[in-house]
């Protein structure tokens, strides 16, 4: 079996290497073709070099081609898995630390709030230059398996603009299947679970066990858990006052509403700071610095380790590698994928993207219609995807109008901020974001000269309501030693 997959964003060492290992684990792709593409050429060799001695220990005989033109690394390739973040980590402190300027205190911001739809404006903009290429020099068909956030308006737009089959995964129904089980104390293997809504703001409408519904068992079983009672108190809440637990962690989720994050000094009561993931502004951000930072001074330390197996016993769960390996092999498999809605949902808009549990063999992708989503669940949906669509057009026409309007409509900046404020952030972030943003070279020129020589708007001197201290790669590196050790 012989075909070829291309790694964009191939830098991102971690995360590449993972669904790197996950394909190579497929005994039947031990002769395929693999390119990895990136434009940072040193994380781009570190990556290959970390993954050529995985593959060379297991005695498989692939040469991976890694190279800082894309288009030679798409050329003939049947899949695309892209794994870029446009602007780095530049461009992300932009989208966290301006809007708190504002107010807007985000956990993340790479998927809605403020953050999200600029990240959008940089990422749409880039991927429909992939898509470019894709269409013209990849194998007809060639499918794109999209893992870069904002994940719905990405894969919105390339299917709608880039003419490009794009497939958005995540992995935040699996996390939350696992918390279902635990809380229930019931296997998950034993239990049929569907989910459905939007790429973060997925809905679990669906648990059951030998044909029981287990869904009114839930909001007892979270709040009675030790841990998650105190880590998930959004999700909780949500659950209580809409009836279905959602698929994000507790600071994702805390961001795409209008009511958790709104009064900095209601913050502490919504979220968690032992992880993260559980609210900590800009979380993502501090663990993404640290991350970079230990890379930077332990990738010898990282190489001097043992290769990892590639037999399978260390793929993870994450979608890629599993649809890839069904639509080769004929192999089933059944996963949450981001798709064009198209009447799968049919309380949610047609040409929208949806999150909903998809089937895979070698006949394609097979999307079974969900039907409708309950209405709350529905309406919370909805709302967001309105944000998405006017930050889609925004970005595909460089729609300045179209852009403040979408950071009008999202619920938390709406909740925190003013027109005339959404107006002057939205001019900051693009003068800030303009080596990413061609599309907005007029509007930041007008940009320009506004924040020049208008009146301006006070803003505050303002960090987030639960910010924590960025570890030293020494502090990282001692961390990941003791999970080692405890594993």
């Amino acid at each position: 079996m012989s075909f070829k997959i291309a790694f964009i964003g191939a830098g991102s060492l971690v995360f590449a290497r993972t669904l790197f290992t996950d394909i190579i684990s497929v005994p039947e792709f031990h002769d395929i073709e693999i390119a990895f593409t990136d434009i940072n050429p040193d994380n781009l060799e570190k990556t290959r070099e970390l993954c050529q001695r995985d593959l060379d220990a297991n005695n498989i005989p692939i040469k991976i081609e890694a190279t800082t033109n894309r288009r030679d690394a798409f050329k003939d390739a049947r899949y695309i898995v892209n794994c870029v973040r446009i602007g780095g980590l530049e461009g992300f402190e932009t989208d966290v630390e301006i809007p708190l300027k504002y107010g807007v205190d985000q956990c993340v911001g790479d998927t809605l709030c403020t953050g999200g739809i600029m990240y959008g404006q940089r990422v749409i903009a880039e991927m429909l230059n992939f898509c470019k290429d894709i269409r013209e020099v990849s194998e007809p068909g060639a499918i794109m398996l999209n893992y870069s956030n904002p994940n719905a308006m990405a894969t919105w737009a390339c299917n709608k603009y880039g003419k490009v089959r794009t497939i958005g995964l995540c992995h935040g129904e699996i996390h939350g299947e696992q918390q279902i089980s635990e809380v229930l104390g019931i296997p998950r293997e034993e239990l049929d679970v569907i989910c459905a809504g939007i790429n973060h703001q997925t809905w679990y409408i669906s648990v059951k066990h030998n044909g029981e519904d287990m869904i009114p068992k839930l909001l007892a079983g979270f709040e009675a858990h030790p841990k998650f009672s105190q880590e998930e108190k959004v999700r909780i809440d949500m659950l209580k006052r809409f009836g279905y637990y959602s698929t994000e962690s507790n600071g994702h989720l805390s961001e795409y509403v209008a009511w958790y994050r709104k009064r900095p000094d209601e913050i502490k009561d919504w979220i968690n700071l032992d992880n993260w993931i559980n609210g900590e502004t800009g979380g993502y951000l501090r663990v993404t610095r640290e991350e970079r930072n230990w890379f930077e001074t332990d990738f010898p330390k990282i190489l001097a380790e043992p290769a990892k197996k590639l037999d399978g016993s260390e793929r993870s769960k994450e979608h890629a590698s599993y649809i890839i390996e069904s639509l080769e092999t004929g192999r089933h498999y059944r996963g949450h994928f981001n798709i064009m809605n198209e009447g799968c949902i049919t309380n949610l808009p047609w040409e929208s993207v949806v999150e909903v549990p998809c089937y895979v063999d070698g006949n394609g992708i097979s999307i079974p219609k969900v039907g409708d989503l309950p209405l709350g669940c529905a309406a919370v949906c909805s709302q967001s995807i309105w944000v998405q669509k006017l930050a889609i057009e925004a970005a595909v026409h460089g729609d300045v109008q179209l852009l403040k309007q979408a950071a009008m409509m999202d619920p938390l900046t709406g909740a925190v901020c003013n027109p005339p404020e959404i107006w002057q952030m939205i001019d900051e972030m693009l003068v800030a974001q303009e080596q990413w943003l061609p599309q907005y070279t007029e509007a930041i020129k007008a940009a320009k000269e506004h924040l020049a020589n208008d009146p301006l708007i006070p803003t505050k001197d303002y960090h987030g309501a639960a910010r924590l201290r960025e570890k030293t790669p020494e502090e990282v590196a001692a961390e990941r030693d003791a999970r080692k050790i405890t594993a």
